[in-house]
């Protein structure tokens, strides 16, 4: 119950956060790249270019996340059990690391990069939306918790 009550749904949101902030910032730098060698890019063409690589990562990039950032949490939630004082950074830093696992290991092993926007500075930018997302998670469990403590008690 506790799966389906706390993990699970504090899980989906994170993920679907930190996808959608590792999709809008491979689409920004990839734009931004553009706009360094000349070309104009119109706030339209902006707005579509993002939509359409949600969309478009969504299938692979999108699970590759959610494996990530799945063995990640479980790893993190062993740990919180010993460790409770900094839960929330202990989150935050399983994200980075997911990230930085996934994007590194996959350009070393493939001698490509699986996302255009991880190059250079798009690669702390991707670590950033691994972060925010390992923030989200120990937040909303912290909070679903809380919720579902209070809630047997007051019936």
């Amino acid at each position: 119950m506790l799966f389906l009550t706390r993990i699970l749904p504090s899980f989906l949101v994170s993920w679907l956060l930190t996808f959608s902030l590792a999709s809008l910032f491979h689409s920004q730098y990839v734009v931004n790249q553009l706009v360094n060698v000349g070309v104009v890019v119109s706030l339209s063409d902006r707005i579509n270019l993002t939509l359409d690589d949600w969309v478009g990562l969504l299938p692979i990039y999108g699970a590759i996340i959610a494996v990530a950032l799945a063995i990640a949490f479980l790893v993190t939630v062993q740990l919180n059990k010993k460790v409770q004082k900094y839960s929330s950074l202990l989150f935050v830093f399983a994200g980075i690391v997911a990230f930085a696992i996934v994007l590194i290991a996959i350009e070393s092993i493939m001698n490509i990069h699986i996302i255009a926007g991880a190059r250079g500075w798009g690669f702390y930018a991707q670590l950033l939306a691994g972060a925010m997302g390992g923030f989200v998670f120990a937040k909303l469990t912290k909070v679903l918790k809380a919720k579902l403590v209070k809630e047997p008690q007051s019936t």
